[in-house]
C-alpha cells in the first residue's frame, strides 16, 4: 500500500509541473528557441522542487499515520519503522519514475527515423536505460536520506537531497555528450549509497561480514 501511496504521489507532482510547463508554453511565443530553452530548464527544475516537496507531505502523512499505529498497539510499538518507510517511499517514487521514462522512450523507438542517422549518438537507448537505472537508486537512496533528515531536524541533510536532485536533472542538459550526465549522475549515486547505509545502520564491519558471507 505504502509504494502504491508514493508512486501517486509521484504522478501527482508530475502532472502539476507538467501543466505548468505546459501552460508556460502555450502563453509564450513557439518561434523564439532561447525562451522555449529556458521554459525547458524552468520546467524540470520546477518539476524537481514539486517532487521534494510532495516527498516532505509524504513524510507528514507517514508520520501521522505511524502515531496512529502507535496509539492502537498494545504494546505502544509501531508494526513499522520510519527508516522501512523511507526505504518503501523512495522505492515506489524511483519505479514510478524509471517506469515513465521506459515509456517515454519505448514510444520514441517507435518512430519515425533512426537513432544516429545525422551523425549523433547511436547510444541513446543504451544510455537512457543507464540514467533511469541510476535515478531509481537515486530516489531510493534520496528517500532515505530526505526522511532520516526530517524525523531528526537536519535540515542540511533535507538540502543536500535537493541539491543532488537539482544536479542529476540539471546534468541531462548536457546531453547529447551523455559523459556529463552519466558520470556525475553513477558518482552521486555512489555517495548517496554510502550515506543512506550508515544512516541505517550499517558499517564497514558488517559490510565485509557480507561480502564474506560471515553471520
Amino acid at each position: 500500500i505504502s509504494l502504491s501511496c508514493r508512486a501517486f504521489f509521484w504522478l501527482v507532482s508530475l502532472l502539476l509541473s507538467s501543466l505548468i510547463w505546459f501552460i508556460a508554453v502555450k502563453a509564450s511565443d513557439p518561434r523564439d528557441e532561447p525562451l522555449q530553452k529556458g521554459l525547458l530548464i524552468f520546467g524540470v527544475m520546477f518539476s524537481v522542487l514539486l517532487q521534494e516537496a510532495f516527498r516532505f507531505l509524504y513524510y507528514k502523512l507517514l508520520r501521522k499515520a505511524i502515531e496512529g499505529l502507535v496509539a492502537l498497539s498494545e504494546d505502544g510499538c509501531s508494526p513499522i519503522s520510519i527508516q522501512q518507510m523511507a526505504y518503501v517511499a523512495g522505492v515506489g517514487f524511483g519505479l514510478m519514475s524509471g517506469a515513465f521514462s521506459m515509456i517515454n522512450l519505448l514510444a520514441d523507438s517507435l518512430g519515425p527515423g533512426t537513432v544516429g542517422i545525422h551523425g549523433d549518438s547511436q547510444l541513446y537507448f543504451l544510455t537512457s536505460a543507464f540514467m533511469t537505472m541510476v535515478l531509481i537508486f537515486l530516489h531510493t537512496f534520496w528517500g532515505i536520506l530526505f526522511f532520516h533528515g526530517c524525523e531528526y531536524r537536519r535540515w542540511w541533510e533535507i538540502t543536500a537531497v535537493v541539491v543532488m536532485h537539482l544536479a542529476v536533472s540539471g546534468s541531462t542538459f548536457c546531453n547529447p555528450l551523455y559523459v556529463g550526465s552519466l558520470v556525475p549522475s553513477y558518482l552521486l549515486m555512489a555517495a548517496a549509497a554510502a550515506w543512506a547505509y550508515l544512516l541505517s545502520g550499517g558499517s564497514a564491519q558488517n559490510l565485509r561480514r557480507f561480502l564474506l558471507c560471515k553471520s
